[in-house]
């Protein structure tokens, strides 16, 4: 999805697709980290 959204902002220059294209590559960043920290909860559970 990212590189369809940046070719799209290349494409057109959109500022509106900039901005998607951002927001698309933050949350993409941030579900790595929150997922490793389940796995690690589950690995060795808090009591």
């Amino acid at each position: 999805m990212l590189d369809f959204t940046w070719k799209v902002f290349k494409e057109t220059g959109n500022i509106d697709t900039y901005l998607l294209f951002k927001e698309l590559e933050k949350e993409n960043q941030e579900i790595p980290g929150d997922y490793d920290e389940e796995l690690a909860e589950v690995d060795f559970p808090i009591s």
